[in-house]
Order: structure tokens, then sequence, then C-alpha cells
């Protein structure tokens, strides 16, 4: 891979279609980077504004450093911010915030710039303002002749009420020369459709497990036994394998196993006490990893009949051993199915405790008697 995406684990094919952009000089003026949060969609994003400004010139490297802090004038960056005191949508996107919101923000900023994997978090920063979109003019307004591109890179694109993407789609439809707006976003769907048929939409892949451990390990300093651990728990996603290791990743573990344990003893009210657990905080993505875990474990029980002891819950083998041993013909791969499909409606605003509820009993017409281990 070209040395100019240096940092940027997976999206081959991302990155190809990004290459063969540049060589021909044919760059769209507009980009739509979807794919689930936590792959490298800004850290391609502003690889991406540092690549089409470095082509035969002496100067990359300098280049490279300015576009990585995420600065004008190559960068317009932008991304949700709370509502300061007094504020209106004439208001400049930083004018009314409170002195412990702006530190707040270039303290997470910093990280940011340090560690392009990170992911901003600001208190009450639950939508883009249409007022940093109009500010999106005063950014075009100064004159760069000597800057070949300069970027309107949006975060959480989806994050734009209504008034806010009418205001983009402004600026969308009478591109000016040598500006590209990149719209970074998981959800294009809350998009209007205006917006989306401007912009090249280019689709980011999962991590596999090599390199989202790869990631944690370089970009986060998590110890390698734990991101190898917790790779294959994170659907690919360094927002999930971080997730998972703020709570701590095993306590998750013993509570998957307990669930299990209460499931296929049909002790429905034990097992959904577990599975509260999973609904106190962003339940819909809780419920997405625990869904995953629980299908990971039921692959761990067919490795465990094949005599492969490369087990993801390698510190719970003993669950799987004494279940083989009590359900030795079980065919699981009918519940394997449809407990990913449960997880597969979940975005679709799904009562979860129902969801909850099905999986207990998914589980539970594996065993028709009590079931220790």
């Amino acid at each position: 891979m070209n040395n100019k995406w240096t940092g940027i684990y997976g999206q081959h094919s991302v990155l190809d279609i990004l290459d063969r952009l540049i060589l021909s000089s044919n760059i769209p003026h507009a980009f739509l980077f979807t794919g689930i949060d936590g792959v490298g969609k800004e850290f391609t994003a502003i690889k991406f504004t540092a690549a089409v400004n470095s082509i035969d010139t002496s100067d990359a490297l300098p280049i490279n450093q300015i576009i990585s802090s995420y600065s004008e004038p190559y960068v317009k960056f932008i991304y949700p911010l709370p509502r300061g005191k007094n504020e209106t949508d004439e208001s400049g996107p930083f004018e009314k915030l409170s002195s412990d919101d702006l530190d707040l923000i270039k303290e997470e900023l910093h990280k940011k710039k340090e560690n392009p994997y990170y992911k901003l978090s600001i208190p009450k920063a639950a939508k883009i303002k249409v007022n940093s979109i109009r500010d999106i003019k005063r950014f075009l307004s100064f004159n760069y002749s000597d800057i070949k591109y300069r970027t309107v890179l949006i975060s959480n694109a989806h994050l734009m009420n209504e008034e806010a993407q009418n205001a983009l789609l402004k600026n969308l439809e009478e591109p000016p020369e040598g500006v590209i707006f990149l719209l970074i976003t998981p959800y294009p769907g809350l998009l209007m459709e205006t917006i989306r048929s401007r912009c090249w939409n280019l689709n980011f892949s999962p991590l596999n497990n090599y390199e989202l451990k790869e990631v944690l390990i370089s970009y986060f300093h998590i110890e390698p036994t734990l991101a190898e651990s917790v790779a294959p728990f994170s659907n690919g996603s360094i927002t999930n394998a971080l997730g998972l290791l703020e709570t701590d990743f095993y306590f998750l573990l013993d509570k998957v196993i307990s669930i299990l344990r209460f499931s296929f003893a049909k002790k429905y009210h034990s097992a959904l006490d577990e599975i509260s657990y999973f609904l106190k905080e962003d339940p819909a993505n809780r419920m997405k990893i625990l869904v995953q875990m629980i299908i990971i474990w039921l692959n761990d029980i067919q490795k465990h009949r094949i005599g492969n002891t490369n087990y993801f819950f390698d510190k719970h083998a003993e669950t799987l051993e004494k279940f083989n041993l009590r359900f030795p013909f079980i065919n699981l791969n009918n519940t394997v199915i449809r407990i990913d499909y449960f997880g597969s409606v979940i975005p679709n605003n799904i009562n979860l405790n129902l969801l909850a509820i099905n999986i207990i009993y998914e589980l539970a017409a594996l065993a028709d008697n009590k079931i220790r281990f």
C-alpha cells in the first residue's frame, strides 16, 4: 500500500479507489465516507487531504503535519457541539460557549490530533449546529491560491438537522473550486437524498481481528494479550473494542456465561436480570455486543466438538466441555442463525426488552433439562 496511507489499517478497496482518483487528477468535489464507527474514516479523510496537496511537491512532510492538526486553512473540521447560553442560530458556533466548554473541546481536539483513531467525546454535543454549517461560508471566503485543495470535513454528518442539511446543500449545489467536502457517517440514510446524490459514496469495511488488535496496541497502548482477546468481540470496530475495555471486558465475559447458564437452566427471571446490565447504558450497542458474544460462545462449542482448542472464551473453556458432555448431538446452526437475526434487527428501533426475552427463550430451547456448569 502506498506510504501516503501509512498508519491506516484495512480499507484496501477504499484506498485503492482514492489512489486512482488522485492519479487521475479528476477528484470529485464531495465524498460520503460510510461504515460503522471506529474503522478509520476520519483518519482516511485527513490522509486524503494531505495526499491531494502533496503531489509533485517537496514539502509533503510539513503539509502532512499541518493537515493532521485538523486546522484551517487546509481543513474546516465540523463536529457536534453543545449549545451555549443565549445562543441563537446567528451566533458563531463557539461564540456563546462557556470557558469550561471551550477548554474541554480544546482538550478533545488535542487527543484527536495525537491519535487520529480517537473519537471526540464532548458532553451535550448531540447535534451539528446550523451555525457550524453556515460558518463554512467564512472558510470559503478566504483566498488561498497557493493551496491546491482545502477540505470541509464533517464528522457524524447524520447529526445535522434539516435546517443544517439544507444550509450544506447550498454549498454542494455550487461547489467552489479547490474545495472538497468529506462527510463522515455510519448512518447515511439519515442524510437527505439530495445530499447523498451529490457525493461519491465510499463504504468502509469493519476491521479484521488482526487489524483491530494492531490499532489498539499502536494507538491506544492496550496490552497485546488483552487487545487480542477483545478484538473478536468488537464487530470490527475500535469504538466497540474501547467500550468493552472501559466496561471491563472480562467482567462482560462473566456476564455472558451467567446469561447462558440461567437460560439453559430455564431460570428466565435470573437470565433477564443478567441481561438488564446490557440495557442500562447505550443499550442498542450493548445488545449488539451481547449477541456477538453469544454467537462466539456457540461457535466455540463447535470448535470444541472438532478438537480445535483456539477458543475465544478460553477463560471459560470448562463451560464448552460441560455443555458438549451433556448435549453432544445438539445442532446449533439454527440457533446461531436466529440469534444473529435478533442482532440484525437492533437498529430498527425494536423493543430491546422483548428482544432480550426472545434471546433467552432461544437459548433455553437448546436444553430440556437444567444444566450445571
